[in-house]
C-alpha cells in the first residue's frame, strides 16, 4: 500500500471541505427560490421600514455634531482636546447608557397608552407611586425592555430607539462639554452617564412614553397636557440644568474684573470663530431633520411642512438678532455671538414644533438670540458663573422659552388627538389640535390649562435634574476634598519623616565639676555651654577653670 503525502491529503481535505460548503449554498438558494409562497406571506406581514424617517434621523446627528464645535470655538485653546473627548465620550457613553436600561425606563410602558405601534404592544409595565383614585394614568418610570430584550426585540422599538438616539446623545454631551476640563475626567463622565441613563429617560417617560406630564390633559384637564414637540425641554432645558448645577458645585466662580469706566467690558473671546460657524451651519442643517424621525408621531395631524419652516425661521432670526446687538454695541459682529444664537433659535423651534405659525417662530427665535449676549454677560461679569459653552442662554432659557411659548402662541391648526386629548374635536371644534392663548381663526383659545400643563412640565424637568445633579456633584466634590486632606496629611507626614531622618542627632554635653568657690582665686566658670556652642566644643574659660 503506498501512502499519500501529508500535503496531498491535506490539499484533497480542503478542496472536498470547499466542495461540500458549494453544496450547501447552492441548496439554501435553491430552497429560497423554490418557497415563494411560503415567503410572501412573512414579508407581506413584515413592518415596511420607513426610509424616510431613517433620513430624519441620520440628518439629526448634525445637532450635536454642531454643538461640539460650537462649544470648541468659545473655550480656551488648552480645553479644545478635552471638548473633542467630550463629544465623542458623550455620543458613546448616552448612546450605551440608553440600550442597556434607558430604553425600558423610558418606553416600558408605552404599550398601555399607543395602540398604533403593534410592535410596542408588549412594554406594557409601568410604575407610578399615584394611586387610582388621582387618575389611570400617572406613569412615572417604565420597567420592561432592557437591553432591548423580551417585548423590546421588534422592529418598532429598535425604529423608536434610532429616533432617540440622536436626542439621547446630545442631553448627555451638553453637561460634559462644559464641564470636561475643569472638573475631574470622573466627575464629568459620571455626570454624562447619570444625564443619559437615569435622567433623560426618566423625562422622556414623562413626556413621550405616557406618563404624568403628558397625561395632564386627561387627569387635571389641563389642555393637551404637556406639550414639547422634539425635546426642547426634555433635551436641552433638563440637560443645561444639570451641566449648571455641576458647574456651581465643582467650578470656581470667576475672578472679578476691574475695568475703567471708559473702557467697554470685552466679549467672550473667540478662539476659533471658524468652527463657530461649521458647528452653526451643522446645527441649522440637522434641525430641519431633529423633530420628524419619531415613530410616535402622527404625521398628518402635525403640519410637517410648517414644522420645518418654523424650524428654519427661528433659528435665522436666533442668529440675526446677536449679530446686530454686538455691531450696535461694541462696533464689532461677534461670530461666537451670532452662531449661539442661531442654536438657541434652533432649541426654541425644537419645542414648539408646528404648533405656532411661522410669524410667532420667528418673534420667539429673536427673542431667544437676543438672550444670549444678555445673559452671557450677566453670567460672566456680574454672577460670575464660568458658563464658557453657553448652558445658560443656548439650551436653558432658549427651551423654557419655546415650551411656554405653546402655552401662549399654539394657534390650534396642528397636533389633532395629541396625548390622546380630542382626536376628534376638542372644545367643540372637529379637528381642533394644541391651542394655547392666541387661537387662530376659528379655534378657541384654551387659556390658561395649556398654558399652566407647560409651566408644571418645565418646573419638573429643570428641578429633577438640577437636584440630582447637585446631588450627585455635591459628594463627588465632598469625597475628592476629603482626598485631597488625606493626601495632604500623608505628605505632611512623609516630609517631616523625611526632615527627621536627614537632622543629624544632637551629641551629648558633659557635665563640668568645679571646685568650692572658697578654694579658687579666679571666678567660678559655668557648667552649661552656649546657646551658640555645637559639636561638642568646649569654651577657653571652661578649660582654664578645670
Amino acid at each position: 500500500m503506498v501512502r499519500q503525502p501529508l500535503a496531498v491529503t491535506q490539499e484533497v481535505r480542503r478542496v472536498l471541505q470547499r466542495k461540500r460548503l458549494g453544496a450547501a449554498a447552492l441548496g439554501v438558494l435553491v430552497a429560497l427560490v423554490a418557497m415563494p409562497a411560503a415567503a410572501a406571506p412573512l414579508a407581506q406581514d413584515a413592518p415596511v421600514f420607513d426610509m424616510s424617517r431613517l433620513l430624519a434621523t441620520s440628518l439629526a446627528w448634525f445637532v450635536p455634531i454642531g454643538l461640539v464645535l460650537l462649544a470648541a470655538a468659545g473655550v480656551p485653546e488648552g480645553r479644545g482636546w478635552q471638548t473633542a473627548l467630550a463629544g465623542v465620550a458623550g455620543a458613546a457613553i448616552g448612546v450605551l447608557a440608553f440600550f442597556v436600561v434607558g430604553f425600558a425606563l423610558a418606553f416600558g410602558g408605552i404599550g398601555l397608552v399607543y395602540d398604533k405601534a403593534p410592535e410596542l404592544s408588549g412594554l406594557i409595565w409601568e410604575w407610578t407611586v399615584v394611586t387610582q383614585t388621582w387618575g389611570p394614568k400617572w406613569g412615572m418610570v417604565g420597567l420592561s425592555g432592557w437591553a432591548m430584550e423580551g417585548s423590546a426585540a421588534t422592529a418598532g422599538a429598535y425604529t423608536l430607539f434610532l429616533a432617540q438616539a440622536p436626542w439621547v446623545a446630545t442631553a448627555t454631551l451638553i453637561p460634559l462639554l462644559a464641564l470636561r476640563g475643569r472638573a475631574p475626567a470622573f466627575t464629568s463622565l459620571l455626570g454624562g452617564l447619570l444625564v443619559g441613563g437615569i435622567l433623560y429617560p426618566l423625562a422622556t417617560n414623562w413626556v413621550w412614553g405616557g406618563g404624568w406630564l403628558a397625561n395632564l390633559g386627561v387627569n387635571l384637564n389641563l389642555g393637551h397636557g404637556f406639550v414639547d414637540f422634539a425635546g426642547g425641554a426634555t433635551v436641552h432645558l433638563l440637560a443645561a440644568a444639570a451641566g449648571i448645577a455641576g458647574l456651581l458645585v465643582t467650578v470656581p466662580r470667576r475672578a472679578r474684573q476691574h475695568v475703567a469706566d471708559s473702557e467697554p467690558i470685552p466679549m467672550p473671546p473667540v478662539h476659533l470663530p471658524l468652527l463657530a460657524s461649521i458647528g452653526a451651519v451643522f446645527i441649522l442643517a440637522g434641525s430641519l431633520g431633529w423633530g420628524w424621525g419619531n415613530p410616535l408621531l402622527d404625521l398628518p395631524t402635525l403640519m410637517p411642512a410648517r414644522g420645518i419652516v418654523n424650524a428654519l425661521i427661528a433659528a435665522a432670526s436666533g442668529a440675526l438678532v446677536p449679530l446686530a446687538y454686538t455691531w450696535f454695541v461694541t462696533d464689532r459682529p461677534d461670530p461666537l455671538m451670532a452662531a449661539r444664537g442661531l442654536a438657541a433659535g434652533a432649541v426654541a423651534g425644537a419645542a414648539f414644533g408646528p404648533f405656532v405659525p411661522p410669524g410667532m417662530a420667528a418673534l420667539i427665535g429673536a427673542l431667544a438670540g437676543l438672550m444670549v449676549p444678555i445673559l452671557t454677560y450677566l453670567l460672566r461679569e456680574v454672577l460670575r458663573i464660568d458658563d464658557d459653552t453657553g448652558l445658560t442662554p443656548v439650551h436653558l432659557v432658549s427651551g423654557l422659552f419655546g415650551v411656554l411659548a405653546v402655552g401662549l402662541l399654539a394657534d390650534g391648526l396642528a397636533g389633532r388627538g395629541w396625548n390622546g386629548v380630542g382626536n376628534v374635536e376638542y372644545l367643540g371644534v372637529v379637528g381642533q389640535g394644541v391651542t394655547g392663548w392666541r387661537a387662530a381663526a376659528g379655534m378657541i383659545a384654551d387659556w390658561p390649562g395649556q398654558f399652566q400643563a407647560q409651566l408644571i412640565g418645565s418646573a419638573a424637568l429643570f428641578l429633577m435634574p438640577f437636584l440630582a445633579g447637585t446631588l450627585l456633584f455635591g459628594l463627588l466634590a465632598a469625597i475628592a476634598a476629603g482626598l485631597r486632606r488625606v493626601r495632604r496629611g500623608e505628605a505632611a507626614a512623609e516630609a517631616a519623616g523625611d526632615a527627621g531622618q536627614l537632622q543629624p542627632a544632637p551629641e551629648p554635653v558633659m557635665a563640668v565639676e568645679v571646685p568650692p568657690a572658697s578654694s579658687m582665686s579666679e571666678p567660678a566658670a559655668v557648667d552649661t555651654l552656649p546657646d551658640d556652642t555645637a559639636g561638642g566644643s568646649w569654651d577657653a574659660s571652661a578649660e582654664a577653670a578645670v
